[in-house]
């Protein structure tokens, strides 16, 4: 499983995390789901899906990116809307996974990250694997 180095762990100061730490080799990796985004999701949700989007932005831009330590529960989030899959076929199971950011999706649903004037969102101290595996 790819680490991504640099990524933030998590939303700073919350429990929301954005990556994992190691691959589960029993049950294999979690699949990755399209997610309903319903209206009334808390500020919490909706900050957590503008922070990781941000990150992603920050970290891939236009590239396609493979899945690795991604949490697939964080990336189910924005599958099949501002992420989509960058293969066919697509196996939503698996670590090598290719994804890549739909960018004119994602500009809609985040125009605050994609704005020319936007402000890098803060990550504090980027939770960089701290058991270097």
């Amino acid at each position: 499983m790819l680490k991504h180095r640099g990524f933030p762990g998590r939303l700073t100061g919350t429990d929301f995390q954005f990556v994992i730490r190691r691959a589960n080799m029993k049950a294999g990796a979690a699949k990755i789901i399209k997610r309903e985004r319903f209206a009334d999701r808390k500020n919490a949700d909706r900050m957590a899906d503008k922070g990781f989007m941000a990150a992603l932005w920050a970290q891939f831009g236009e590239d396609v990116f493979e899945r690795g330590n991604l949490d697939a529960g964080r990336l189910s989030w924005l599958f099949g809307r501002e992420v989509v899959a960058a293969e066919d076929p697509f196996d939503p199971a698996s670590y090598d996974a290719l994804l890549k950011i739909n960018l004119k999706v994602a500009q809609v649903s985040f125009p605050e990250i994609f704005a020319a004037d936007a402000e890098p969102m803060d990550f504090g101290d980027w939770d960089d694997d701290e058991d270097q595996d």
